[in-house]
């Protein structure tokens, strides 16, 4: 019989890069990239923050479900402010785990509650519709490149 630990350390393959996103400033447009640098403090080019929180990312199957609790037919991802959207790789498993993406090297490090910009994103209800969907946070232990459709991988 498999335990536990080792059903939670197994996937069922590995991911893929959907969507990069760079915020040049505070509160500014996240602007939409093809490839983007991960240095030591995060996303080059990005108003990020560095330390645990220096890389953010979104579950791209989740945007289905905070459109349809918003009541719309589609979210675009540069709504949500996070910097890269991942597919098929649920990265609630991988909490506290190291995943490279591309070439580079995070630790998911927690959840990303949504902010008060929801609200005003999405007017009433926005903040309740991406509670527990608002994607993670990673540190970065080993920089490097990434680029639409490079692999998302556990370890």
């Amino acid at each position: 019989m498999i335990g536990l630990r080792e059903m939670m350390e197994r996937h069922a393959g590995t991911g893929r890069i959907a969507w990069i996103g760079l915020r040049p400033g505070r509160r500014a447009t996240l602007v939409a990239r093809d490839e983007a640098t991960i240095d030591a403090d995060g996303l080059v080019g990005d108003h990020g923050r560095a330390g645990k929180r220096a890389v953010t990312l979104l579950q791209d199957e989740h945007l289905a479900v905070i459109a349809a609790f918003l009541r719309r037919d589609a979210v675009p991802p540069d709504l949500l402010r996070r910097n890269i959207v991942v597919s098929g790789l649920n990265l609630a498993a991988l909490r506290k785990e190291r995943v490279r993406i591309g070439t580079a090297l995070l630790r998911i490090e927690g959840p990303c509650p949504p902010c008060s910009r929801m609200e005003e994103t999405f007017g009433p209800g926005g903040y309740s519709a991406i509670r527990g969907h608002g994607g993670f946070y990673a540190s970065v232990l080993d920089p490097g490149r990434l680029a639409l459709g490079d692999a998302v991988v556990p370890g």
